[in-house]
């Protein structure tokens, strides 16, 4: 064989093996959410654009200790009712990350998804059912002398849509165990913004301080976390008001344990002028954009469609409008419990009994208006915000019948959450049941009725979903306000529709309308008003 063409051979053979080691290495994502948005006789569309779509094409590339990955969107014509009007490009660079690791040290540039202990001092995430993105935009470097002890630093600007924070985030976190059951955890949040200010006392900066110990044993755990807030000027409708200046605090403790059969878990959590952003002026926007810290409401995640009429969210910030709020207190438990006694009936259908009780309060304090001024009690409880009361009885009657009954009991203050008026007692009743018709067949049902005197009134809904030959899903669901004192607010929302699944491929399409008020994500949650439409939504991995 010729040199020349022995070169060519070569050169081939090795391109074909790149080519190969390149695709081995290399994995991306197409997420598509799209609405075509109709007028009917109930529901009158908002918004100026009838047709919207949410798309994100995402590649990444991993090889050895070398990682890499880069995010484009897309949103036609605008965003999805609900999202934020700064997610405004036809198509754009989203974000874009480089990474080395070896195993004692990492470092990485770009944009950024991190967490410092539980996220209650920061947390960075993408959650794009929540249309939020608050990526670090800038380094990261961990090093990790020993299996026990990790050491963290970041710092850079914020993702703001397909914009950047003017505000800068500094962090510094050491986490370390002590003997085999024990670990503890030390941070320090820093945002630096440029602001002028006539106040001799205010600073630029604002830290946050925080510490962690848990402890954690066979079925039982324990921890608690404390943060120190330092001062920080107050924020009321988008104005920075730095004549005065406010400390804040946050205190978190969980104890629990599970065996096979059994398990509890409480919760405790109070919050003082915790809301924290990297620009002031964002304070307690409603997309939750460039926000620092991850501070979830801490009740019950039902997946029955009435009980998420009226759902609780967090309440950290200090505000001095409509008599003053400082923050939330309150608390979690978790029952779980399976019928184990021999013979009994309870053992033989399998019956599981799972009780939560949340319920959360303002905290007690004492606000001079007209100063700007409060003083808050430590542990003790104000106004009630929010109570949750439920049961879950689960039972499996045979190797194809199988249900669940629930029982919730709710109070809602309009008041304090939503800045509105009133009260909201309700009490929901639901059924969940599935058949199984054989391994490649499952029919699903479900009967709701909310019960309450207040606000809007009653509900009933129901749904009855077919899954077959795992890869196809089709459903019918209805939400009615048939107790509405207001004839026309008297509204069917339903919604049909399906879903097809192979390998790493998803499709969905559904029409319906869409009730208003909140879609909630682990507790996290953004607004969503009426809507009428068809929607169309692809997930695609490779």
């Amino acid at each position: 064989m010729p040199l020349k063409s022995f070169i060519v051979f070569i050169i081939i053979i090795s391109s074909h093996e790149l080519c190969a080691q390149f695709i081995d290495n290399f994995s991306g994502s197409l997420e598509s959410q799209s609405t075509l948005y109709t007028d009917d006789d109930k529901i009158v569309n908002p918004g100026s654009a009838n047709f919207r779509s949410n798309n994100y094409l995402r590649f990444n590339y991993f090889r050895n200790s070398f990682k890499a990955s880069i995010q484009f969107e897309s949103y036609v014509e605008e965003a999805l009712l609900g999202y934020s009007p700064d997610l405004d490009q036809k198509f754009g660079f989203s974000m874009a990350s480089v990474g080395y690791s070896t195993k004692k040290f990492q470092i990485e540039a770009g944009y950024l998804f991190d967490q410092m202990s539980s996220g209650l001092s920061y947390r960075s995430w993408e959650d794009r059912q929540l249309g939020l993105n608050n990526a670090l935009v800038g380094s990261n470097i961990q090093f990790s002398p020993t299996k026990k002890l990790l050491f963290k630093a970041f710092i850079g600007k914020q993702k703001n849509a397909f914009d950047l924070s003017q505000g800068t985030l500094m962090g510094f976190n050491s986490a370390f165990k002590l003997g085999a059951h024990v670990d503890i955890d030390l941070g320090i949040i820093s945002r630096y913004e440029a602001f002028e200010s006539d106040n001799p006392e205010f600073s630029e900066f604002t830290n946050l301080f925080s510490s962690k110990i848990a402890y954690h044993k066979g079925s039982f755990y324990t921890n608690m976390e404390a943060i120190y807030k330092g001062d920080d000027a107050l924020v009321e409708f988008g104005n920075v008001i730095d004549s005065r200046l406010f400390t804040g605090n946050a205190l978190l403790f969980n104890l629990g344990f599970f065996k096979s059969g059994f398990g509890f878990d409480i919760t405790f959590r109070r919050l003082e002028n915790m809301a924290f952003y990297t620009d002031r002026e964002a304070y307690a926007n409603i997309y939750n954009q460039l926000i620092v810290n991850y501070i979830p409401a801490l009740t019950k995640q039902h997946n029955v469609g009435l009980s998420n009429i009226y759902v609780y969210q967090a309440q950290p910030q200090l505000s001095f409008i409509a008599g003053g709020k400082a923050g939330e207190i309150g608390h979690q438990i978790d029952l779980y419990y399976k019928f184990s006694k021999e013979n009994s009936l309870a053992q033989k259908f399998g019956t599981v009994l799972a009780f939560n009780y949340a319920s959360w309060f303002g905290l007690n304090a004492d606000f001079d208006l007209e100063n700007r001024s409060y003083s808050a009690a430590f542990f003790e409880y104000g106004e009630e915000y929010y109570t949750d009361i439920n049961f879950e009885l689960r039972n499996q009657w045979s190797d194809q019948w199988r249900s669940s009954v629930y029982w919730i009991h709710q109070f809602y203050n309009r008041q304090a959450i939503e800045a509105s008026t009133g009260t909201v007692t309700t009490n929901i009743a639901a059924v969940d049941g599935y058949y199984t018709i054989n391994q490649k067949h499952e029919l699903r049902f479900q009967i709701e009725h909310l019960w309450t005197q207040d606000d809007k009134k009653n509900w009933a809904g129901g749904l009855v979903e077919y899954n077959f030959l795992r890869k196809f899903s089709i459903y019918i669901n209805d939400q009615y306000n048939y107790g509405n004192d207001n004839d026309i607010e008297r509204i069917h929302y339903y919604n049909f529709g399906g879903t097809y699944r192979h390998k790493k491929t998803k499709f969905t399409i559904n029409y319906g309308r869409q009730r208003g008020g909140l879609i909630c994500v682990g507790g996290v949650c953004r607004f969503v008003p009426k809507s009428n439409g068809l929607s169309i939504g692809m997930n695609l991995f490779i």
